[in-house]
C-alpha cells in the first residue's frame, strides 16, 4: 500500500508548486457565466471536495478488507450515495470566488461481503446547509449538519450482534482551506445537540492533497485527461480521547471535458488505507484498520 503512494508523491511533488487560476486548482465546477453578482440555483460550488475524508458528500463504491486477528478478517462493501443543490450564489469578479449557500444529504452503507445475502451493517443519514466562501486560492466553509445512524436489520439478527445505539447528533463545522496543486485544509466541529448525551462534543479535523497541476496522460475524448492525486486525512474527537483517524488515498482522477463551460466532473480510481476509531455510526467506539480499493464521483 505504501509503495504506490509514494510513487505517486513523486510524480505529484515536482509540478505541485505551480500557480494555477484558482478555478481549476481542485476541479470546481463554476459556469464562466457566473461571475459576479446574485445567482439562484447555481451550478457547483465555491468548496473543493475532500479526497479523502470517509464522511465527504459524494458517491462512491468501494472494497474493503480490515486487518486484524485472522478470525476477525471480514470484507466490507461501503457505499455512499451523496448530492448537494445550490441555493443561492454571490459570485466575485473572479471565476470561482464568491460566497454559497447549498443544501447537501447523503447515505453510507457498509455491508458485510463474508455473509450469504451480503447482510447490511450499518447506515449513516447525513444532511447538511453548508456556506461556502472564495477568495482566489483560499476558501471556508462553515456548515451545520445533522447524521442519525443505523442497525441493520439482518445484522440484528445475529447472535452476536453490538449493542444497538440510538447516534444522533447535530453539529457546527468550520474549516479553512489553501487549495492549489498543494491543497492544505483544517478546522473542527462542535456537537452542540447529542444522543446520547454522554458523547462528547469536539472533532479536530485537518488533512492535506496532492493534485498533478496538469494531466500526467491525455487518452482522448473518450476518457480525457488522467492526473495523480494523493491525500490525506486526519480526524481526531473528544470522545475517543483524541486518538487520531488517519484515512488516506491515492489513485487517478479522470476528466472527460477540459475547457467546456461548466467544467465537467470529474471521477477517481483511487487505493485506500483507514487506521483509527470506526468511521461508521454504529460502531464508533471501536478501532478498525483495513486497505481497499474505490471508485468515487466527488461534487
Amino acid at each position: 500500500m505504501r509503495a504506490p503512494m509514494i510513487l505517486l508523491a513523486v510524480g505529484l511533488v515536482a509540478p505541485a508548486l505551480r500557480a494555477q487560476p484558482a478555478v481549476e486548482r481542485c476541479g470546481l465546477r463554476i459556469p464562466a457565466s457566473e461571475r459576479q453578482g446574485y445567482v439562484g440555483l447555481p451550478t457547483g460550488d465555491s468548496w473543493c471536495p475532500l479526497l479523502a475524508d470517509p464522511k465527504a458528500i459524494r458517491s462512491f463504491v468501494s472494497y474493503q478488507r480490515t486487518i486484524g486477528e485472522r478470525d476477525s478478517l471480514s470484507t466490507i462493501g461501503s457505499v455512499g450515495v451523496g448530492d448537494q443543490f445550490g441555493l443561492a450564489r454571490w459570485g466575485g469578479s473572479t471565476r470561482g470566488n464568491g460566497v454559497q449557500l447549498s443544501l447537501e444529504g447523503a447515505v453510507f452503507a457498509q455491508f458485510d461481503l463474508d455473509s450469504e445475502s451480503f447482510d447490511l451493517l450499518n447506515a449513516d443519514y447525513l444532511v447538511g446547509l453548508p456556506l461556502t466562501i472564495r477568495r482566489d486560492a483560499f476558501a471556508m466553509r462553515l456548515r451545520v449538519y445533522h447524521q442519525s445512524s443505523h442497525l441493520g436489520d439482518e445484522f440484528l439478527l445475529r447472535s452476536d450482534h453490538p449493542e444497538r445505539v440510538n447516534l444522533s447528533f447535530e453539529a457546527a463545522e468550520a474549516l479553512v482551506s489553501v487549495d492549489g496543486p498543494l491543497r492544505v485544509y483544517g478546522g473542527g466541529e462542535f456537537l452542540f445537540h447529542r444522543s446520547p448525551t454522554a458523547l462528547q462534543k469536539f472533532v479536530a479535523h485537518a488533512g492535506a492533497e496532492l493534485r498533478r497541476a496538469t494531466p500526467l496522460l491525455n487518452l482522448g475524448q473518450t476518457i480525457g485527461g488522467v492526473r495523480p492525486v494523493l491525500a490525506v486525512d486526519l480526524k481526531a474527537a473528544q470522545e475517543q480521547d483524541w486518538d487520531p483517524a488517519v484515512s488516506a488515498r491515492a489513485g487517478l482522477e479522470f476528466e472527460r471535458t477540459r475547457g467546456a463551460d461548466p467544467p465537467s466532473r470529474r471521477w477517481s480510481l483511487m487505493l485506500e488505507s483507514y487506521r483509527g476509531p470506526s468511521p461508521y455510526g454504529q460502531f464508533f467506539r471501536q478501532k478498525i484498520q483495513y486497505v481497499g480499493i474505490g471508485m468515487h464521483f466527488p461534487l
